[in-house]
């Protein structure tokens, strides 16, 4: 969006909604939340793009740099990146398309393929990071401890979702 509306839309549906069908809270809440998070997504895609990455393919880069050994099975990186198998395969093959990683055997087990961080995927990811960092991730607005509390309330809406049973 260029211009910034003079008004709140938010604000103002959430005050016919009072009016017409009934309390509102968690209509504006969740309409706000989709609203931040087009504006994170487009931040972040824009931070991403000069690095030829989307931010799932980024994921998968930091997913990697994280593991002990920098490479993981396929199935493990569905499992933490919370995606579909089919998913995977697609991000995958475009990073590995990228060059920023490699499938490699499993040493002990012939049934599995590893995917593996390239040294050109490490610079990528670090690039990129400097680039998302620099930006808060899109994030703007809110102090550090206004974060950690957004991410908190942000946590018990996965947990109770059933993201994790941690």
């Amino acid at each position: 969006m260029n211009r910034p509306l003079p008004f709140d839309p938010i604000a103002r549906a959430a005050r016919i909604w009072e009016d017409r069908i009934g309390p509102s809270g968690t209509m504006a809440a969740v309409t706000g939340v989709m609203r931040v998070q087009q504006i994170i997504q487009s931040a972040v895609d824009g931070a991403l793009k000069p690095h030829g990455l989307t931010f799932a393919r980024y994921e998968a880069l930091v997913l990697l740099t994280f593991a002990r050994s920098a490479s993981l099975p396929m199935r493990v990186m569905g499992e933490r990146l919370q995606l579909h198998p089919t998913s995977v395969t697609n991000i995958v093959d475009r990073l590995e398309r990228d060059g920023l990683v490699k499938r490699v055997p499993h040493p002990t087990d012939r049934r599995t393929t590893l995917v593996e961080i390239t040294a050109e995927g490490r610079a990528r990811r670090e690039a990129a990071t400097e680039a998302v960092t620099a930006i808060d991730f899109g994030l703007n607005g809110l102090t550090e401890r206004q974060t950690e509390q957004l991410t908190d309330l942000l946590t018990k809406v996965r947990r109770a979702a059933g993201d994790f049973s941690e």
